[in-house]
């Protein structure tokens, strides 16, 4: 029989029978410190998004650098996310990278989203072309759109355009989430109180589990959005735990299912 669809949800298929059972997924329970309450989740329901880890954000050059903005410390998640994507991918947790992807003719920006980047009006906005590089700002398949140095995406990662703050507006996000059967979603990248926040809010919205892993974001605004940003994911929205203790659970899991 043939498989259709991904390693989560298929069918198995041949010209006689249909097989809708979509395989046998049992739980991966982990249990870690996280605030404002200790969790358990189901990994094998689970994903991670992580947003905006790119050149333009992040590297020197990109588009944040260009006008004057200190992007170093936007560099701080690459090292913990180097430790923990792999192990995510290896219990088969799948990685979505949500970046900024526009069109070269913008069309589907309004003025609106447009002046958050060219506040002034003077040509320095999404598609203007770098000074140093000549790469057009955030637009796909450049280099500012690209992923920051360090970062690198595995096979069956999962690449998602977005145009807006929020990456569940005007892209496919919610579709491939609910087709790869995940409801608990774990969010990294910058910046925290804008598209990382944003996005959260509306995965909220729309049904599903949220937790933000602290160290494995960053943001360019002053320390106290970031305060506010933890404050109100904790007070109104999910829950905020860090990489390592997520780890250590993973480990921990691993070592009982080897010890049966």
């Amino acid at each position: 029989m043939r498989r259709l669809g991904n390693e989560r949800n298929y069918w198995l298929v041949d010209r006689e029978r249909v097989d809708m059972r979509r395989g046998a997924h049992p739980p991966i329970p982990v249990s870690f410190a996280a605030q404002p309450q200790r969790l358990t989740l189901d990994l094998a329901r689970s994903a991670i998004v992580v947003v905006d880890m790119q050149n333009d954000f992040c590297a020197p050059g990109g588009w944040l650098s260009s006008i004057g903005v200190d992007t170093s410390p936007l560099l701080a998640p690459v090292e913990p996310l180097g430790r923990l994507l792999p192990a995510l991918r290896r219990t088969g947790v799948p990685v979505i990278w949500l970046n900024w992807g526009n069109r070269e003719d913008r069309m589907n920006l309004s003025p609106s989203v447009l002046h958050v980047y060219d506040p002034d009006g003077e040509g320095r906005g999404i598609g203007s072309p770098l000074p140093a590089s000549g790469s057009r700002v955030l637009e796909k398949g450049s280099w500012g759109a690209a992923l920051a140095s360090g970062l690198v995406p595995g096979a069956e990662d999962i690449q998602v355009d977005k145009y807006r703050m929020s990456g569940f507006w005007d892209t496919p996000l919610d579709s491939i989430l609910r087709n790869l059967g995940a409801m608990t979603l774990l969010f990294a990248g910058v910046n925290l109180d804008q598209c990382v926040m944003h996005t959260l809010q509306d995965a909220v919205c729309l049904g599903y589990d949220a937790v933000l892993l602290e160290d494995c974001c960053a943001t360019s605004s002053p320390s106290f959005c970031a305060d506010a940003a933890l404050y109100n994911i904790k007070q109104c929205y999910g829950f905020v735990a860090g990489s390592g203790d997520l780890l250590g659970a993973m480990t921990d899991a691993a070592g009982k299912e080897e010890a049966k």
